[in-house]
């Protein structure tokens, strides 16, 4: 059984690469390559078999507490190239994708479940989804 929890941040980004010069950036990234923010919505979806006890995968108000604990509290209204899981990456949302399956994969399996997959809205056009390696 898969179960799906929906948080929204809202965070800033400058789109370049530490190996690169400023011209090259420039000409690679366009106007992304300038920090501007998006108002995300990430999906974390879970998969495991029911709990007897209680009739869940996974309780939804722990895997709440650990999204937000790892991801949101560091993300939210804040720039996402400083966040401790994003040093030294280039901060598009397919990084931003493995960096939170990394964040979220060990303390969802502690739970019981197993982290499914990691979808992330950038815009209202734009999406990526991360299954793990």
């Amino acid at each position: 059984m898969y179960i799906t929890r929906r948080e929204r941040f809202a965070s800033a980004h400058r789109l370049y690469n530490p190996n690169m010069n400023s011209q090259n950036n420039a000409q690679l990234f366009g106007k992304c390559n300038e920090l501007h923010g998006h108002n995300y919505q990430l999906f974390v979806t879970v998969n495991g078999s029911l709990n007897k006890e209680s009739g869940f995968v996974i309780d939804l108000k722990d895997l709440k507490k650990i999204i937000h604990t790892k991801i949101i509290d560091k993300l939210d209204h804040k720039i996402i190239n400083d966040a401790d899981f994003m040093k030294d990456k280039i901060a598009s949302t397919e990084n931003l994708c493995i960096g939170i399956w990394r964040e979220l994969e060990a303390p969802i399996k502690k739970m019981g479940a197993m982290l499914y997959k990691i979808k992330i809205f950038e815009t209202e056009n734009n999406f990526v989804e991360y299954f793990g390696k």
